[in-house]
């Protein structure tokens, strides 16, 4: 498994606006929460985190939540010179922030550009402005054009944005007409995502009483199919399971997820991959704050154990349409192959159509791939290498 320290950082900002209804991430309504004593505690676990396990050069940062533009100016200026303070940027790194549109006005994204960000991921989620109000969302079309408007004016280019699929009372057709105004925009990154009903939200509330109109599953693959299509035909590469993007324009943050790296996790509720072991911090505001104080604020810590981490390479790797290579997992795994460990699985999703060999059929496979087949079967394919 891989040793180094992470060239990767990711850090949690748990306030929001508002909860939407679909949403299980860690995240409070802002008012009345104590965000400059949550930055001072944030501020503790960089010291602690850079002494037990010292930076080398991070070559990307990812700052999530929540909303992390529900920071004041001030605030958020605050926030990145921390972040410089303890982790050394590489010159190219790319940081990443998400933000909500409605949340960003010139003044906010002025400090954020000055302070290092260098990538936008707006939640849109969609360009209808009935379904926004159905899924709880208190942005308009017309906030996302204009926080759109402002951040290129600003100097950002290196923009993304959210769009959903599978939403209560969405068409095939609404997606479309969605897709092609978000498409108008000439982004060089656009993620797509299915709802996932989740425990502890509205929807799932709603969904036990009968009372969310769902999709049929038909239609929502139909929706993800011509999400494919749309996207293709528009110059984007397809490069992961629910990402497409202008060559180049990759989230080399999220790629570390899914080549298996460690990453650093910072901030209440936040994962962290490192030395083989991944950890969760506490998820409340108030008991992170006062656990930053004394310690890491880890609410659990694990040892990931050899078997795990393999499973984990296959899992998250075939999210990549580009596959896995036995190159990368000889890397990880002392110079062993993929087929030592998952031949018969290998063979089975082979014959049925769901993978495919990189490289040479007459000799021994670079590594594996999706194929268009098994691409809308992927979680019954990344699934496959759990039975092992």
């Amino acid at each position: 498994m891989l040793m180094h320290a992470p060239q990767a950082l990711y850090i949690h900002i748990p306030f929001c606006t508002n909860k939407c209804y679909y949403c299980d991430f860690n995240s409070y309504l802002v008012k009345g929460q104590p965000v400059d004593q949550y930055l001072a505690a944030l501020e503790k676990e960089m010291e602690q985190t850079a002494a037990v396990l010292p930076p080398e050069v991070i070559h990307t940062v990812f700052v999530g939540g929540g909303t992390p533009t529900v920071l004041t100016p001030p605030q958020m200026e605050r926030f990145l010179a921390m972040v410089k303070r303890y982790f050394p940027l590489d010159e190219q790194a790319e940081f990443s922030m998400e933000a909500n549109p409605g949340t960003t006005d010139l003044e906010k994204l002025k400090v954020m550009y000055e302070g290092g960000v260098n990538r936008l991921s707006f939640g849109v989620q969609s360009f209808d402005n009935g379904l926004l109000e159905r899924i709880g969302r208190i942005h308009n079309v017309d906030d996302v054009y204009q926080s759109i408007a402002n951040a290129r004016s600003v100097g950002f280019h290196n923009i993304s944005i959210d769009l959903m699929f599978g939403l209560p009372g969405q068409t095939v057709e609404k997606l479309d007409e969605s897709v092609s105004r978000a498409l108008e925009l000439a982004l060089p990154h656009y993620s797509l995502y299915g709802l996932k009903v989740e425990e502890n939200t509205l929807f799932h509330h709603l969904y036990e009483r009968n009372e969310l109109p769902l999709p049929h599953e038909d239609d929502e693959l139909a929706m993800y199919m011509l999400l494919i299509e749309r996207l293709k035909a528009a110059g984007y590469k397809h490069y992961e399971i629910s990402n497409f993007a202008k060559a180049g324009h990759e989230s080399r943050h999220n790629t570390v997820y899914w080549h298996n790296e460690p990453y650093y996790g910072l901030g209440a509720g936040a994962h962290g991959y490192a030395k083989g072991e991944r950890h969760i911090n506490i998820k409340g505001v108030q008991p992170y704050i006062e656990a930053a104080q004394l310690r890491l604020p880890r609410l659990e810590t694990n040892q990931v154990t050899e078997a795990e981490a393999i499973e984990d390479f296959m899992m998250v790797g075939l999210r990549m349409l580009d596959g896995v290579r036995n190159a990368d997992f000889a890397a990880q795994f002392d110079g062993r192959q993929i087929e030592d460990y998952f031949a018969e699985v290998l063979q089975k999703l082979l014959a049925e159509g769901l993978l495919e060999r990189i490289g040479d059929e007459r000799s021994a496979a670079v590594g594996y791939k999706l194929t268009a087949r098994g691409v809308p079967l992927g979680n019954e394919v990344f699934g496959a290498f759990l039975t092992v």
